[in-house]
């Protein structure tokens, strides 16, 4: 017969709430692009705050023609990005061209500006394995469809880098579905036992397709994950992209000075569907919390702050859309004009020396394709 319990001499819902209130959003920007937190301002010239802003705009319009294009039987696989561009765009800037990038599959924007031609990315989208060969000297990998498996690759990459002595560091991003993914456990865990230069990101944005993030895990945040890794972890206003480029860079120094890795949660939203592929986020998110988050938009909120000191106007904005437009339109013609996948092309990529038995189907499937 099991005897009385003693009254704990350890309170560990205690400690667990102390731990969990110890992680509160990191915010620059309030929704009207006001500064409610000077001293973390970060040291950022006019012209990198107008650069940011011309490649936030870019991405937006990059993402509402990616969706026209993929209805008219133009693209593949596309997963929408409205909402998100300071989560992305913002952590993007502030890496150097010597970093890693291992995206997710909404994650196409930031290879983009990181060097990806982006007739390649559309490419990729279609499934054209040249969609998959970024050129040389642009440290991407292909966006990653198995979810949350780029956060294992980044620690391994990651740790490379440290081994050859590189002032660099590995970002890899998924969604807050991917939180609950093995792989991001044992990605933090492993890049934290050993120091690793890596940067992981997760793009809270609510929603992993329809699952809510409260469905995701019982913690109150995810960022507070980083903590059973041993590793700094940061709730960031990921709407904010002067708060997401702080985050990010403070993360970065602090790994390429050997200080290890990071974990950065950017809560955010994002306003289409999960994916084109037939998702229906009207079955799952109300009219009332699309209207309360579109009062958040990271564009609209860094327009007012940079009206606010002169740096953006009405004529700007549309010369990036219109440029915008123009480049996405050189783009898909340069994609259409790639010659088609051939099932040659595909054997031959897939080995250096080919078996006996492929020798046989190449054969045979190039006498198929001379016809």
């Amino acid at each position: 017969m099991a005897s009385k319990s003693k009254k704990a001499q350890f309170d560990a819902v205690k400690a667990l709430e102390q731990i969990e209130d110890k992680f509160e959003m990191f915010q620059i920007l309030n929704e009207e692009g006001e500064v409610v937190n000077e001293d973390a301002m970060p040291e950022i010239s006019d012209e990198d705050l107008q650069e940011l802003m011309r490649r936030m705009v870019y991405t937006r319009i990059l993402d509402q023609r990616s969706i026209s294009l993929n209805r008219q039987g133009r693209l593949g696989f596309y997963a929408p990005t409205a909402g998100q561009e300071a989560s992305q765009i913002a952590s993007h800037f502030a890496l150097e061209k010597e970093d890693w990038i291992l995206p997710g599959y909404r994650d196409v924007p930031q290879i983009v500006w990181h060097g990806l031609p982006l007739a390649q990315a559309f490419l990729f989208s279609r499934g054209h394995f040249k969609g998959n060969q970024p050129p040389e000297g642009v440290n991407v990998l292909s966006p990653q469809i198995i979810i949350g498996a780029q956060y294992i690759q980044t620690a391994g990459v990651a740790l490379g880098l440290k081994k050859r002595g590189k002032k660099a560091v590995a970002i890899t991003y998924t969604g807050d579905g991917g939180s609950s993914q093995g792989d991001f456990y044992e990605g933090i865990n492993f890049a934290g036992s050993y120091a690793a230069p890596a940067i992981f990101v997760v793009q809270n944005n609510q929603f992993a397709i329809s699952t809510p993030r409260d469905k995701q895990t019982a913690g109150k945040t995810i960022a507070q994950k980083a903590v059973a890794a041993g590793i700094p972890g940061i709730l960031v206003d990921g709407m904010d992209p002067l708060a997401v480029y702080s985050a990010t860079l403070e993360a970065r120094n602090r790994a390429v000075n050997g200080e290890g890795p990071s974990l950065i949660e950017t809560l955010c939203y994002r306003y289409g569907p999960h994916t084109m592929a037939g998702d229906d986020p009207t079955r799952y998110r109300t009219s009332e919390m699309d209207t309360d988050w579109e009062k958040k938009d990271p564009l609209v909120r860094f327009r007012k702050f940079l009206e606010g000191k002169g740096l953006w106007s009405e004529e700007k904005e549309n010369e990036v859309i219109e440029e915008a437009k123009e480049d996405i339109k050189q783009a898909i013609k340069e994609a259409d004009g790639t010659p088609k996948q051939k099932v040659t092309d595909f054997i031959n990529n897939m080995y250096e020396e080919l078996p006996y038995n492929l020798k046989e189907q190449l054969e045979i499937y190039k006498e198929k394709e001379s016809k």
